[in-house]
């Protein structure tokens, strides 16, 4: 039996974020899902090695690959939509649901179990996830100040704020030693 998981997920260099703002260079969706990946797994090495906790990096950072692979069917949902109401916010995590079972169903039936677990993650890893995913945000709005578009100044402004209200220590750690370095130049890096 033929089965189309990657190739849907080949598509998600199709998708494009920010669509409802300028942006100097457009993101597609693999390249937020990788950043998002790599953002994510240091926040469960600063877990497990400053906090105490035991969150595995590698489960943290694969959850983190596929964690917005529904947009792939749905598109990306400009967050002043999908967060205007409850009732909005319902119904998105709804047609959510609906396009992840339709992924599912592309899987062979031996990864399916695999996958439930990437789509489900537990508590700790969900939550690391989330705060990566907002960290890459401002990140992309940084990456926009930086090219002199102030179309994104609102955007972190309310990011900032989001992370903050995360209360996660990871994520606070994260900001302070690693986001500065994100407003340099390559030559400022090296």
């Amino acid at each position: 039996m033929k089965n189309h998981f990657y190739a849907m997920m080949s598509r998600m260099k199709n998708i494009y974020r920010w669509g409802l703002m300028r942006n100097t260079r457009a993101e597609n969706l693999s390249e937020h899902s990788l950043e998002v990946a790599f953002v994510a797994h240091a926040l469960a090495i600063i877990n497990n090695t400053r906090l105490g906790g035991n969150v595995n990096p590698d489960k943290v950072a694969v959850a983190a690959m596929y964690h917005d692979t529904t947009e792939i069917i749905t598109g990306d949902m400009p967050t002043p939509i999908k967060y205007y109401n409850c009732n909005i916010k319902k119904v998105y995590k709804d047609i959510e649901k609906i396009a992840e079972n339709r992924l599912m169903e592309k899987l062979p039936d031996d990864f399916k179990g695999e996958f439930s677990k990437i789509y489900n993650p537990e508590n700790d890893i969900a939550r690391l996830v989330k705060a990566a995913d907002k960290i890459s945000a401002l990140i992309k709005c940084i990456e926009e100040a930086n090219m002199g578009n102030r179309e994104f100044a609102k955007a972190e402004e309310s990011t900032r704020k989001a992370i903050k209200e995360l209360d996660c220590p990871e994520a606070d750690i994260f900001m302070e030693e690693f986001l500065e370095s994100y407003s340099l130049s390559l030559d400022e890096l090296n």
